[in-house]
Formats: structure tokens, sequence, C-alpha cells
């Protein structure tokens, strides 16, 4: 087993008194007010990501989101290479599938939409790539 192993395996059975303290001598301050089993979760996943690295900004941020109760979604742009006002326009199955880039997501079909995947997915039945449904993938295949 690893130190790490050997550091988790020990966390279940700290008291709160040593999990505190193992708190503290990570150098992760007081932490008086948490409760044992939130404390417990919060020292194993310091170990972890002192041993493999923590989160990517990105996803703490969307977690922390997501933990702070916020209902606004986090605003989905096109992509860099589709320049407002651009229509891109594909055929399936003998019908024709005509798209707006807009600021903020994409209309079609009298909606907005937050993403070409959604669009193609509404279109097609089937989880699709959407740029690539469009033909827009940076390679252009």
């Amino acid at each position: 087993m690893s130190r790490l192993d050997d550091d988790l395996a020990a966390v279940p059975g700290m008291s709160a008194a040593q999990l505190r303290g193992r708190w503290e001598q990570l150098g992760e301050g007081m932490a008086s007010r948490v409760p044992p089993s939130l404390l417990r979760s919060l020292l194993a996943q310091r170990l972890q990501e002192r041993r493999h690295g923590a989160l990517p900004a990105l996803v703490a941020r969307e977690l922390q989101r997501i933990a702070s109760g916020s209902t606004d979604a986090v605003p989905h742009r096109p992509s860099k290479n589709l320049t407002p006002g651009t229509r891109l326009v594909r055929e399936w199955n003998g019908k024709t599938v005509s798209v707006d880039v807009l600021d903020d997501g994409f209309a079609h079909d009298n909606r907005t939409w937050r993403s070409l995947s959604e669009i193609a997915r509404h279109v097609t039945g089937a989880h699709w790539s959407g740029p690539r449904f469009f033909g827009v993938t940076a390679n252009g295949r």
C-alpha cells in the first residue's frame, strides 16, 4: 500500500480531535465547527489533492456554483470561430436544418439553444457532436 492509501484508510477510524489535528497539520487552519462526518470527507479529499493535484479551476467553479444553490445556468457561448449572424444549413433525411448563430447561443425551430449538440440531438434523436453534425469542426472533416 502507498502512503496515501495508508492515510486514507486511517481517516474513518479517527476521533473528532484526531481529525481536527490532522486537518491543522496539513495547514488548513482551524476546523472547530466542522462536523466530524464532513471533516472526514474534506480530509480525504485534501489528502488526495495533495497527492494527485486539485480539480481544474473550471470544475471547482462549477461545483462552487452548484453548492451555492445558484440556479443561474453557466452561459454558453458559440464557438469563437462562429460569428453571430452566421447561418448553418444542413440537410438531414430530406429536410433542411437551418441554425442561426447568436451572441448567446443558437436559434433553430423558433427556439434558442445553448449548443449545436443539443440541436443535433433534437433533429436526429441521437447523440451527435453538434459541430461535427453541422460541419464546423476545426479540421473541417
